[in-house]
């Protein structure tokens, strides 16, 4: 990773960049300006998709989340750039893509500090063609074949150790040719493999699924689907860790 200074703050970008970034790049209106804004994704912020250097990137906003969310928003206090969570997950994000994961690429983040707080930004790569599980299920049945991709995949990151801390039906996204990636790597870790905490990430999935069921007029999800998966997962992650 390779860390410029700015005033008041930090730019990280991979080793391998061949971009150079500025403070500006990581404000959506300077984008709009430049008519470079080709769409957005609303959740508990927007995302921001713009187009640069031919190549389509997403630019996120962090935000506090919960009732300290409500006093604070997007302020966070300051201890050293290593321990901000842009810094973190920006590292994560680098250290999976080197290790062969489907995760979008990190192409750049920015770190701005001010009288012991900080804010952070975060630029990745599109992933083309996207589509969430959550927004393939409000409007068909998943077939056999993505509902073992989706569960391989998790079993995948699970094997070698990677906890995601939010892993929920809207940050597993199929690409245009159909392959499963994981999105939303804020507080996530390298961890060692271990059957509590991928529990726990199991768990936290299927209460998405239960979730998101009761959001939608129409969502292609039952018990029985769930049983195909969770039953795809144990048996991947079961041949990933050597277990017979």
């Amino acid at each position: 990773m390779l860390i410029t200074d700015i005033e008041q703050g930090y730019i990280l970008t991979p080793d391998h960049a061949n971009t150079a970034f500025l403070p500006e790049h990581f404000d959506p209106n300077y984008w709009q300006q430049k008519n470079a804004i080709v769409g957005t994704k609303e959740g508990r912020a927007t995302a921001w998709f713009f187009r640069h250097d031919d190549k389509i990137s997403v630019l996120k906003h962090y935000w506090r989340g919960g009732m300290i969310g409500k006093l604070l928003s997007d302020q966070y206090f300051y201890q050293g750039l290593k321990n901000t969570r842009v810094y973190k997950e920006f590292l994560l994000l680098c250290e999976l893509e080197q290790r062969g994961l489907p995760v979008p690429s990190p192409v750049a983040a920015k770190v701005s500090t001010s009288y012991g707080i900080y804010r952070g930004d975060l630029i990745t790569a599109a992933i083309t063609g996207a589509t969430s599980l959550c927004e393939v299920l409000q409007t068909k049945d998943l077939s056999f074949n993505q509902l073992n991709k989706v569960a391989q995949t998790i079993a995948q990151f699970h094997s070698v150790g990677v906890y995601h801390a939010d892993l929920n039906i809207n940050n597993i996204l199929f690409d245009e040719t159909g392959d499963v990636y994981l999105i939303d790597f804020d507080r996530g870790e390298l961890r060692a493999p271990a059957p509590n905490w991928q529990k726990q990430n199991i768990d936290r999935l299927r209460r998405s699924f239960n979730k998101e069921a009761g959001k939608w007029p129409t969502f292609y999800f039952t018990d029985e689907s769930w049983e195909q998966f969770h039953l795809a997962y144990k048996h991947a992650l079961a041949g990933l860790s050597g277990e017979k």
